[in-house]
């Protein structure tokens, strides 16, 4: 099994104030005159007399009555209003509506600083092997390490070097494309995958959990218009993609899974049985069970599933997916294990390697190293990091990161184009694969301030960790961790207590 990824008082307040208000006891008859002997005719000047005080004491006590009525004293704005301050106003606060970001002016961190932070956390046997790096981007400087070129597997944080080859090798504003074009026969078409598995099932104004995916609604339209509804057969070409649908290094159960399906080059939802739920079983032909659903709202047959489109037939229809830099935001914040595998794909293609697992996973690394970064010891068999066969060094994890995180201003191409990355990992605390966690001890001290990318294959021992924080000085300081032999749960922890620790200190 894997695990991966002060305003008025609100109307029920003053209802209550109002229930429980006690009302002020009414005048003691006993108090009033004596009545006059019946026998005596009384005085009008008297009569008066009797008369003005006793409504005198109404009036007092009606106005009193009506003061002391919760609407009434919180219009006036009365001592005793349910809805008074109980005490002096808050001084304004100045807000500022300018984010603040890393302070580059800050004290630097040192290596012995850094060293004797981590000495305690780093040395948790909850850690099992423990290989890990830690740099300062704004110098270049490494201020920890341990066993950093010993290659390990990744697990999820794989995909931080899947995104890194896609942002450097591929335009960010790149969209998956799924085409439907005449077949050779006449009544028949031919739906082609150009590697969008994100084609949304759900109607037009609906989101999946793909949010900006194209709906397919959109697709039998455009083909409906295209043939005058002249549809009988839907045929299906893959061949965008090469090779097996699993990767080497996946158990049996990978796929299908809630976590993972079949890598093919279109598919709804993800393969998902429920598109809205990101948890849902996924089905174990997603190839034919988009073709069926678009033959089914075209009220057509279906056909082969494994053909080709003819050589420059005519285009009926064609949606696309979001941009490269939201597919990348996905599947780093939900550790989107298919969405990884299929951009992984689009760096095959666009560098002329096979699209298949292994031409992928050379083509990851060889964009890697063409843009500078030292790839030895690394091995890919997958881009989703599913596969136990992946090795990777901690290092390298670490200097693409810091180079994403490069301050603002370098000269350095590669910051722009990997920038995007940054904003894709998960928040401590907050959202994504890390929103569960840091949230004991002095883990918690990370929250809001940790972003990075998880990794778990539970029944490896691997736990890793691989992203950034901003220290108490407002430092930035990239990290990639990495252990092996470690329980999910207390290693996951004592990742969360290294991460946080760097958070908490200056590290001076």
């Amino acid at each position: 099994m894997r695990i991966e990824p002060d305003g008025e008082q609100h109307p029920a307040a003053a209802k209550a104030a109002e229930d429980d208000h006690t009302e002020p006891d009414p005048p003691d008859d006993d108090r009033g005159e004596p009545d006059p002997p019946a026998e005596a005719e009384p005085k009008p000047r008297r009569r008066r007399g009797l008369l003005l005080p006793g409504l005198a004491v109404l009036v007092v006590v009606a106005v009193g009555v009506a003061l002391a009525l919760p609407d009434v004293s919180n219009r006036l704005g009365l001592p005793w209003a349910p809805n008074a301050p109980q005490g002096d106003p808050p001084e304004p606060v100045a807000v500022s509506r300018q984010l603040q970001g890393p302070n580059a002016s800050a004290p630097a961190p040192t290596a012995a600083g850094v060293g004797a932070a981590l000495a305690g956390p780093a040395a948790d046997p909850a850690l099992g092997t423990l290989t890990g790096s830690v740099i300062d981007p704004a110098t270049g400087r490494t201020l920890w390490e341990r066993a950093p070129d010993q290659p390990i597997t990744p697990a999820s944080t794989t995909k931080v070097l899947t995104a890194a080859a896609a942002l450097l090798a591929l335009d960010h504003g790149s969209r998956l494309s799924t085409k439907v074009v005449q077949g050779p026969e006449p009544g028949t078409v031919v739906l082609v995958g150009g590697g969008d598995v994100t084609l949304s099932s759900l109607p037009r104004g609906q989101e999946s959990v793909y949010s900006g995916a194209a709906h397919l609604d959109d697709l039998v339209e455009q083909v409906r218009t295209a043939t005058g509804g002249n549809v009988n057969e839907v045929r299906l070409d893959l061949t965008a993609f090469a090779g097996g649908t699993t990767a080497p290094g996946w158990a049996p159960e990978d796929a299908p899974s809630t976590y993972a399906a079949p890598v093919v080059a279109a598919m709804l939802d993800g393969g998902r049985t429920d598109p809205a739920d990101d948890g849902s079983e996924r089905v174990g032909n997603p190839g034919a069970v988009l073709a069926q659903e678009f033959a089914g709202r075209l009220g057509a047959r279906v056909g082969s599933l494994e053909a080709t489109a003819p050589q420059g037939a005519r285009l009926l229809g064609e949606v696309r997916s979001a941009p490269l830099t939201d597919l990348v935001d996905h599947l780093l914040l939900t550790s989107d294990n298919l969405l990884a595998d299929v951009v992984q794909r689009q760096v095959a293609i666009a560098t002329g390697h096979e699209p298949s697992f292994a031409g992928a996973g050379q083509a990851t690394l060889e964009v890697l190293r063409r843009n500078g970064f030292d790839v030895r010891g690394a091995t890919l068999s997958d881009g989703s990091g599913l596969s136990t066969n992946n090795k990777v060094p901690a290092r390298l994890l670490a200097d693409v990161l810091a180079v994403a995180a490069a301050p603002d201003g370098t000269a350095d191409e590669r910051t722009r184009k990997l920038r995007p990355l940054l904003g894709g990992l998960p928040v401590a605390g907050g959202s994504g694969t890390l929103e569960g966690r840091y949230d004991e001890g002095v883990a918690t001290q990370g929250r809001g301030w940790v972003r990075a990318k998880t990794g778990t294959i539970s029944s490896s021992g691997t736990n890793t960790l691989a992203g950034l924080v901003l220290d108490s000085d407002g430092r930035v300081l990239v990290f990639a961790l990495l252990t092996a032999g470690s329980d999910t749960s207390t290693g996951r922890a004592a990742l969360d207590t290294i991460t946080a620790t760097l958070r908490g200190c200056g590290c001076r």
